[in-house]
């Protein structure tokens, strides 16, 4: 009993230490008085492990005061919530003695309590509740993450296995993510570390035994691997600290089930953490110049690259995370940071705001708990946001461009919003999002603490439907003046096309009768009739022939319809005649130097020199070279048989052709320089672009090569299978 009452004591007085400034004049004399009071009403009773609670609380405050940055309300409504509990006092009266401020924290901690008392086990249901709970202030869910800490931390030697058993699933599945959306990454890590040792004992020990017996070679592996570092570092002049941490328990036991490896099998337990002392204004620029010197020394891994720098986690985390191949072979994560991000990485949202000078003080305060749930809001794995029922932002949600800038728009806002609020045409041709890293629709809508990257297609025009996807004044107006320009834009093309194929065949057009023939083509609107022709849904020439067959009707109802005219007709009449474009066999001869013909590589196929090809008239007057075997080549023979011209290569010159080769393979180190060498050592090959995807021990991928014909291609796809570990390539 004294020890526990020298704790007290001593407790008490690094409290006062910590946030004596803030405190009121009355409040340490008050505080104790309620104390007593309890005491002598004998209310204050030991939990279900024994523990002393007026030790526990005093302990959790001070967990709360230096872990986490509360102050003077979280300490004195955590001292006082078990008295409204117990009957001792009521709210009104600790609002009356202690502030609005105290007493919201207090009610919060209340109906905590009176959740816990209905249900021991945090459901979905009650882990909603619990929310909403915390959602008038945040310092109540501060408060519980210390509190169960603190709990974690006395309750190892417990001879009450059930509850301790109880305590820590809680902590893992509740508490643990909880503080790690917070940014409170340290007491993350003690939570699960902790968890597991309660949970599975066995396998705690395990790993921290061999942890231990491998310790000594750990340490050297990590000297070497720093020591050349560190030269290079102090050679261009920077200040930093240089920190080998190895992994959580937990962690390299979650590595092991994911891996369904041994502890032998698990190659990265430590990470290297470079910690620099910079200036504010040079804090990204020395980040990156230390991530140029390590990836000279060490070959880096760039699919395990992690740039938290460029954009910060919406909890504030910023770090650069590299994986590098050190010596004897072994992947090494590298975090680099500041000395300002360590903290905020270590300590949570607190020391980001300590950091930008908020000292103390309501607003600060205020500031830090509204980004906390900007925070909380952001991410996909707490899928309850849905029943926040007092919400800081109930008419306005706050969302990050790329660049960081922070952009403000009505609650229910959507992708395509944002997009128009960036730029017209960006929203004209917005086809969709990243939120976060997520691929997204148009539709999506946004959350305060998004980071919105839009993805946009050229060929993407505004539709009608998109005014019921936007919700602001500004978005709605700008769709429609989008649509309105893109359909007059269409509708002249189109007229005047349509109208240079009845001048072609001296036709005069009879406005009516043409109305007429649109409606009865199914087309409700002009528009709609428009904007197929210039798809190319729709053939001029076929609304030539039904306007003509129609006309004839309409003039005199008992004659016959025209005849449809041939193919070979379409076909002598339609072609250009340029000399040297066409030989005696009407064969259309490709030549770089051609003159005279306006001929384009189809895409869809993307034909090269000594590809078998044929021509394609287009609406638009010019030829579109396809390859015999293109995708398209059916429907175009049968549709528009009338305009394929039959075409071949003739003088090869120093045209280049880009052509996409995939590649598929297993997944080795080293594949992807031995496919690109390849290349590179054919002067007269260039890689345009090359990406790759991983998965289950294989790779596949698209390589973009510019190419001169198809005996390079072949000879090319030839080398490529040779590589060790390819299994296939084939031209797209």
């Amino acid at each position: 009993m004294n020890k526990e009452l020298d704790n007290i004591l001593k407790l008490r007085d690094l409290l006062k230490e910590r946030i004596g400034a803030t405190l009121l004049p009355n409040d340490e004399k008050a505080l104790m008085d309620n104390i007593m009071q309890s005491l002598e009403d004998n209310a204050i009773q030991r939990d279900a492990f024994g523990l002393n609670p007026i030790l526990m609380k005093l302990q959790t405050a001070l967990i709360a005061v230096e872990e986490i940055g509360l102050g003077r309300d979280g300490v004195l409504a955590t001292m006082l919530y078990t008295s409204v509990i117990n009957g001792q006092t009521t709210e009104d009266a600790i609002r009356a003695e202690f502030g609005e401020g105290v007493a919201n924290i207090v009610r919060g901690l209340v109906r905590l309590h009176d959740l816990y008392k209905k249900t021991p086990v945090v459901e979905t249901e009650n882990f909603r509740n619990l929310i909403v709970s915390f959602a008038e202030d945040m310092r109540v869910i501060l408060i519980m993450i210390a509190d169960r800490v603190n709990i974690m931390r006395e309750i190892r030697d417990t001879d009450n296995e059930e509850a301790r058993r109880r305590v820590a699933e809680e902590a893992s599945y509740l508490y643990a993510p909880l503080a790690h959306k917070l940014g409170l990454y340290k007491l993350k890590s003690e939570l699960e570390d902790l968890s597991l040792k309660y949970l599975e004992h066995e396998t705690y020990y395990m790993i921290r035994e061999k942890l231990s017996e491998t310790k000594a070679s750990r340490d050297k592996y990590i000297s070497d691997f720093i020591l050349p570092i560190q030269k290079k570092l102090e050679d261009v002049g920077l200040k930093f600290h240089i920190k080998g941490r190895t992994k959580s328990i937990h962690s390299i036991w979650q590595k092991m089930k994911k891996q369904k490896c041994k502890f032998e099998g698990v190659y990265d337990l430590f990470a290297i953490r470079i910690i620099l002392d910079s200036k504010p204004e040079r804090e990204k620029m020395e980040c990156w110049q230390v991530y140029s010197i390590i990836t000279d020394m060490y070959q880096p891994n760039p699919k395990r690259l992690r740039d938290w720098l460029s954009v910060p986690k919406s909890n504030g985390y910023e770090s650069l995370h590299i994986t590098v191949l050190g010596p004897e072979n072994k992947w090494v994560e590298v975090q680099i940071r500041t000395e300002r991000m360590d903290e905020v990485a270590e300590h949570g949202l607190a020391a980001h705001w300590r950091y930008k000078g908020i000292k103390g003080g309501q607003g600060g305060l205020d500031e830090w708990l509204a980004s906390i749930r900007a925070a909380l809001e952001a991410g996909d794995d707490l899928q309850v946001m849905d029943q926040f029922k007092a919400d800081l932002y109930d008419k306005e949600v706050y969302v990050f461009s790329p660049k960081g800038d922070i952009l403000k728009f009505p609650k229910g806002a959507t992708v395509l919003d944002f997009a128009y609020h960036i730029h017209s045409n960006i929203g004209s041709h917005c086809t969709g999002a990243k939120i976060n890293g997520r691929n997204v629709t148009l539709r999506e809508v946004l959350n305060s603490g998004d980071t919105v990257e839009i993805v946009t297609n050229t060929k993407q025009t505004p539709k009608k439907e998109w005014l019921n996807i936007v919700k602001t004044a500004r978005g709605k107006a700008k769709v429609r003046q989008a649509i309105r320009e893109s359909q007059q834009a269409a509708g002249l093309y189109a007229k005047e096309l349509l109208e240079r194929k009845f001048r072609n065949k001296k036709i005069e057009v009879d406005e009516s009768i043409l109305m007429r023939l649109i409606r009865k083509m199914g087309y409700k609107e002009t528009s709609d009739f428009y904007r197929d022709i210039v798809s190319e849904d729709l053939e001029p020439n076929i609304v030539v022939e039904r306007y003509v067959e129609m006309k004839q009707h309409e003039d005199n109802p008992y004659a016959n319809a025209l005849p449809a005219r041939s193919a070979e007709e379409f076909q002598l009449s339609s072609l250009p005649q340029h000399k040297g474009a066409l030989s005696s066999d009407d064969t259309l001869i490709i030549d770089r130097d051609m003159k005279g013909i306006d001929y384009t590589l189809a895409r869809c196929c993307q034909p090269i020199y000594g590809d078998p090809i044929f021509g394609f008239v287009t609406v638009h007057g010019g030829i579109k070279i396809h390859h015999v075997n293109c995708p398209n080549a059916a429907d175009l023979k049968s549709r528009f048989g009338y305009r394929i011209v039959n075409a071949r290569w003739s003088g090869k010159g120093n045209t280049q052709y880009a052509v996409t080769l995939r590649v598929v393979g297993n997944d080795d180190i080293g594949i992807v320089t031995n496919l690109t060498s390849v290349i590179s050592k054919d002067e007269k090959l260039l890689l345009r672009s090359i990406t790759i995807n991983s998965d289950d021990g294989l790779f596949s991928g698209n390589l973009v090569v510019q190419i001169d014909d198809t005996l390079r291609l072949e000879s090319l796809i030839k080398k490529l299978r040779g590589v060790k570990g390819v299994r296939s390539v084939t031209r797209l």
